[in-house]
């Protein structure tokens, strides 16, 4: 046996040990919560769950409101919450400008790179399983485009627009996740489906 075939098994062994480690660190760094605040302040928005943490079906119920944005001019309101057998969690709801000028969502686009080209959308928006420890993004297509709603143009005072998100569905023993979007504080819902 020469010198050459027993080096070879080596370097393909490294290589595996290497994407490994790769692929770990990554899903580890996308899973934490480091149990901070976000830089949210008491008062800063407001929050209203369904009191009766009913039906998270398409019942067209408020399962959860908060207010945002300037001056708490944006209403999002989530009607449902439904998880379904092959894997995924779809948002729906409404969101409202009652604030008394146009309003814009730059920052509801998203930070990923992949995702930077859906401009106004619900892009942005994130679902936090805290049972799990585990932040779920928006799904994407193969061409970068999120699984949710694209806004045109700014939100007049008074208009109201439907919106969906689509994630990937947390394990069947998470019950309640919080939804976020963006600058909104984030809202508790009840999962349902399955």
């Amino acid at each position: 046996m020469t010198m050459r075939r027993a080096i070879r098994p080596r370097k393909g062994m490294t290589a595996t040990v290497a994407i490994t480690t790769g692929l770990v660190l990554a899903v580890a760094g996308c899973s934490g919560d480091d149990g901070g605040d976000d830089g949210k302040k008491p008062g800063d928005s407001q929050q209203e769950n369904n009191p009766d943490g009913g039906d998270s079906g398409d019942s067209g119920k408020v399962l959860a409101q908060v207010k945002g944005g300037k001056g708490g001019a944006l209403t999002l309101t989530i009607t449902s919450a439904a998880r379904d057998d092959s894997g995924f969690t779809t948002f729906k709801g409404t969101l409202k400008n009652d604030g008394p000028t146009v309003a814009v969502l730059p920052g509801w686009s998203s930070e990923e790179s992949e995702l930077q080209d859906n401009g106004l959308s619900m892009a942005g928006a994130t679902m936090v399983d805290k049972k799990g420890k585990k932040r779920y993004f928006i799904l994407r297509d193969t061409n970068g485009h999120c699984l949710c709603t694209r806004f045109t143009g700014g939100f007049e005072q008074g208009e109201t627009s439907e919106w969906f998100a689509q994630f990937p569905a947390p394990p069947s023993s998470t019950g309640k996740v919080d939804f976020q979007v963006a600058d909104l504080p984030s809202a508790t819902v009840k999962l349902s489906g399955e």
